[in-house]
């Protein structure tokens, strides 16, 4: 019945029905819920060691008031049932290790290749638990960092400009003036162009509309440094999709690498060092362009699943229901 994944208040309110008296008779008779084995420990941890595979995916998702959880998925169920390899509460690396570690390690060792975030929590997770694993960085991961270093750059201008326009606006007001901001010719002041920018500096030149382009151009020719930052995004973005041999990444790197230190922005010199110290695992991703898209497709399922059932009032039966679904 939970393969449905039926919302009780909505049946109820069509039969008129009392919604949560049936939602209570199905926890506690229609569903095998009272006789589920990992009732006692769901809240902790939960594994399926049966449905360990080769590829796997780690990450952490927020189930009932933020509070995370961890999540091993199996990438050949693609988001499916048998998915789910554990879940384990929190992303403390020691607790998740020792439920985890409850898998025989035989079929541990089975898994070659995992995807994750650049958390040491999770590194270390896979490290001891899956040792034979090769580890792969995501590269969406390291290319947010990249475009957050730009747009940290975008809002900073974006503060000075306000800034400069209220002490217009009051200097006008002492002076018994009405005050009208200077208009570039796309109709923007420049606040709104910084404001306005945010979307377009995220998507590469290709893919801009006419009026996108346009703001650009105007935006690149007031802030250089904008411009160069963008530029730096976007041949990281270029590295990833147009490179499939390590050995060519790696030269593409480089030059990235000295791009970055050329441009002296102290927030793309942050995301360098970030990268040399995950600069293994992220070129792993060229071997064979593995990324966490698996797992992020399950947490937006979880939200979802949660989002439908008007969020988590008890833990445990909602980890019901999800390995129903999942496990």
């Amino acid at each position: 019945m939970d393969k449905t994944a039926i919302d009780c208040h909505t049946i109820g309110g069509f039969f008129g029905v009392n919604g949560k008296k049936l939602q209570r008779q199905y926890k506690k008779y229609l569903s095998s819920f009272s006789t589920w084995a990992p009732r006692e420990h769901a809240h902790e941890w939960i594994i399926y060691p049966e449905n360990i595979g080769t590829h796997l995916s780690i990450d952490e998702v927020a189930l009932s008031q933020g509070e995370l959880f961890t999540i091993v998925t199996n990438k050949e169920a693609r988001g499916k049932k048998g998915c789910l390899v554990a879940i384990v509460a929190g992303t403390k690396a020691d607790q998740v290790i020792e439920h985890i570690c409850k898998i025989d390690y035989k079929k541990r060792s089975w898994v070659q290749e995992i995807t994750l975030d650049m958390a040491n929590s999770m590194k270390l997770i896979s490290k001891k638990c899956f040792p034979k694993a090769v580890q792969v960085t995501d590269r969406f991961h390291v290319q947010k960092l990249a475009l957050e270093a730009l747009q940290e750059i975008r809002i900073k201008y974006r503060w000075e400009a306000m800034d400069t326009e209220n002490r217009l606006i009051l200097q006008a007001k002492r002076e018994n003036k009405t005050y009208r901001p200077d208009l570039l010719s796309n109709g923007d002041s420049v606040k709104q162009l910084l404001a306005r920018s945010r979307y377009v500096l995220y998507k590469s030149r290709n893919k801009w509309t006419e009026r996108q382009n346009e703001r650009a151009q105007l935006l690149f020719s007031l802030y250089p440094d904008i411009k160069k930052a963008y530029s730096l995004t976007q041949q990281l973005r270029g590295i990833y999709n147009n490179h499939n041999n390590k050995h060519v990444a790696m030269t593409k790197l480089a030059h990235w690498y000295r791009n970055v230190e050329e441009s002296g922005f102290k927030n793309f010199n942050i995301l360098l060092n970030t990268i040399t110290v995950n600069y293994q695992s992220i070129l792993n991703y060229f071997d064979n362009r593995s990324t966490n898209a698996s797992a992020e497709s399950f947490n937006a399922k979880v939200k979802a699943f949660r989002s439908q059932f008007r969020g988590v009032r008890k833990v445990d039966f909602f980890l019901f229901r999800l390995s129903n679904l999942f496990g």
